[in-house]
């Protein structure tokens, strides 16, 4: 059987990608990334609603002054993000302004690649931003990985062969998988095979060290992004190490008919990182943990004839944790200063943006990684 062709018919579950041995290094905290798939629409994510613009170019999907969470006398959020104020109000919530690149590609598929890559639009990386950033800088010895995904099939940040990744949709199903894979350990003659039964093999040792175990008192949001969150919780609350975790919303893509869709995404994700944020505080992780939010582009910023917004450039993003700065960051991308094509401009590179992760997450210094010398500032100090 050729090697190839087997591992495009494995489960997600059972993608798991080794590096050598860790080398020591100083405790770090845990990072966890939400990718919200699609495109979110940053602009009436944080609606600047004191900026005649905004109401000119959304005749009808702009969010009024009376209608948003006010933050200042220019901005609000979203009103289905009302589950995020506690945590602005405590200073443990920032959102970080006009995040884009060089050149956009308006591409799903170029641009996500793009973002997980950390590359310019002009370069092809075969490796994820956070697996670089593993190879250079290793997870403590004894960690059970690097890196969980889930509820994806693809790993994003951390694909590559220079971390060690685990792809699950839950904790049981990965032990569920992992079992299967150690019923047929060692039967194999054929060396694809039984390369990758080896693999199957390092999945179930994982797996055994990532048994979930808590029973958390914090009531998880219903759905698909509530059982991903309660996963994360669940990992997050394991003895063993991890450095980092993956989660994905997806249906943002909205074209049409934008205002209810994009309302309930907002709601999942709102309800799903304060459900986090009370978890993480039940189990004394909350001081240690990053959660940052991306997207593989924003929206156009003036609404569509369907009542949606295409394909755009520059968005916001969320960083929640018990030691990140709070407040705005970066700077807004101005509204009557639009690219040819109709685009918000970015004020802020995407790469500095996770040149600012791995240091408040890792204590690192952006450097190769992610091609950055100036990274954001997110942590208090």
């Amino acid at each position: 059987m050729d090697r190839r062709h087997f591992l495009a018919g494995l489960s997600a579950a059972s993608l798991l990608a080794l590096s050598g041995p860790a080398r020591a290094q100083a405790p770090r905290k845990l990072l966890i990334l939400v990718e919200l798939k699609g495109g979110n629409d940053g602009l009436n994510t944080l609606v600047p609603f004191a900026d005649p613009a905004y109401r000119r170019l959304r005749p009808r999907l702009a969010i009024g002054r009376d209608d948003a969470l006010r933050l200042d006398d220019e901005r609000g959020l979203h009103p289905s993000l009302e589950s995020l104020m506690p945590a602005w109000s405590a200073g443990e919530l920032a959102l970080v302004q006009g995040l884009g690149y060089p050149d956009p590609n308006l591409s799903h598929f170029r641009s996500i690649e793009i973002w997980d890559t950390a590359s310019r639009s002009d370069e092809y990386l075969d490796e994820g931003w956070l697996t670089r950033a593993f190879a250079k800088h290793p997870s403590p010895p004894g960690y059970a990985a690097d890196g969980v995904v889930v509820g994806a099939a693809d790993l994003g940040p951390l694909s590559g062969a220079g971390a060690r990744t685990i792809a699950l949709a839950n904790p049981e199903q990965f032990l569920r998988n992992a079992r299967l894979a150690r019923s047929t350990a060692g039967t194999a003659t054929n060396p694809s095979l039984a390369h990758i039964l080896r693999v199957e093999r390092d999945i179930q040792r994982s797996a055994d060290r990532l048994h979930p175990g808590r029973e958390f008192t914090t009531a998880f949001p219903a759905g698909p992004f509530g059982a991903a969150v309660r996963t994360a919780a669940q990992l997050a609350a394991n003895r063993e190490g991890i450095s980092a975790i993956r989660l994905t919303l997806g249906g943002f893509d909205t074209h049409a008919n934008q205002a209810g869709p994009h309302a309930a995404l907002l709601r999942q994700l709102g309800e799903g990182l304060a459900a986090l944020r009370g978890a993480l505080k039940e189990i004394g992780r909350w001081p240690d943990t990053i959660v940052a939010t991306y997207s593989e582009f924003g929206r156009r910023a003036q609404e569509n004839q369907s009542g949606g917004t295409d394909h755009g450039t520059a968005s916001v993003h969320f960083v929640i944790g018990g030691q990140v700065r709070g407040g705005l960051a970066g700077r807004a991308p101005a509204l009557d200063q639009l690219d040819a094509g109709g685009n918000l401009v970015f004020t802020t590179d995407f790469r500095a943006y996770y040149g600012g992760l791995l240091e408040a997450a890792y204590g690192t210094p952006a450097g190769q990684e992610v091609g950055v010398a100036q990274p954001l500032r997110l942590l208090r100090a």
